[in-house]
């Protein structure tokens, strides 16, 4: 049961990728550049995916089970770091010059995104090269 309700709610979060435009590197681009033509109408998607993410957030902070009866694990509050900066950087960097960030990526693979396949297989090639330094003897 629970794998049908996480694919009906990563259809319905791709589905939303999709109207919001999130899969149009365009659409992305052009909200992030203030200083040529700004399209602030994706701020309202990022407000809605904090909204939803705040309310979860919130009604699961003190639980030790979500409602189907998995484990509630949280993150606890940590340093910020040299590595948690330059991966946000190199996010940032990637998401700005290409208009893609991971989910939209996927999401733009099926609808016949030839960029984002590549988007996609370089940003695991990535992983795969990080995993393999993170290995090396220090």
């Amino acid at each position: 049961m629970r794998i049908f309700i996480g694919f009906g709610l990563g259809l319905v979060f791709g589905i939303g990728l999709l109207l919001a435009q999130m899969t149009n590197p365009a659409k992305v681009i052009g909200f992030l550049d203030i200083l040529d033509g700004w399209d602030p109408s994706l701020a309202l998607v990022m407000a809605s995916g904090l909204l939803v993410f705040g309310i979860g957030f919130w009604g699961l902070k003190n639980k030790r089970v979500t409602p189907l009866g998995l484990c509630v694990n949280l993150p606890k509050p940590g340093k910020i770091d040299a590595r948690l900066i330059w991966g946000s950087v190199l996010f940032g960097l990637g998401w700005g010059l290409v208009g893609l960030c991971p989910g939209p990526a996927l999401a733009a693979i099926f609808i016949g995104g030839a960029s984002a396949l590549v988007f996609v297989l370089s940003m695991v090639g990535g992983m795969v090269l990080f995993t393999a330094f993170e290995k090396m003897p220090k």
